[in-house]
């Protein structure tokens, strides 16, 4: 069985909750539940200078890794609806090779 992996990459992540909405649609959730929540961290000022501001998309154990979907041959659908591109899913081996081609992302891979 292959296990697959969501990387995020949060430099890109413009915290617009295009994922939230597209997996909350996806799992019929309702308001307050949530299979991946935007988190926001920052602002905070630099030394030297400027700031920083980070967006987090984080999924949540209600995340079922959109497997009918996959199994359709689409997108999770966090990474169909994610207008900056920020997000990728793929096989556990594809996704540590694309986390090991530059910082500030995040690959999870759930519990088996």
């Amino acid at each position: 069985m292959t296990t697959n992996a969501l990387l995020i990459d949060y430099e890109f992540c413009t915290g617009c909750h295009a994922c939230e909405v597209a997996c909350k649609k996806h799992l019929g959730l309702p308001q307050g539940q949530f299979g991946i929540k935007l988190l926001q961290d920052g602002p905070r000022e630099l030394p030297g200078g400027g700031w920083e501001y980070n967006y987090l998309p984080m999924p949540t154990s209600l995340c079922d890794m959109c497997a009918p979907r996959i199994a359709e041959g689409k997108d999770a659908a966090c990474v169909h609806h994610c207008p900056a591109h920020a997000m990728r899913f793929g096989t556990v081996e594809e996704i540590a090779a694309a986390a090991a081609e530059k910082g500030r992302r995040a690959m999870f891979v759930p519990t088996v």
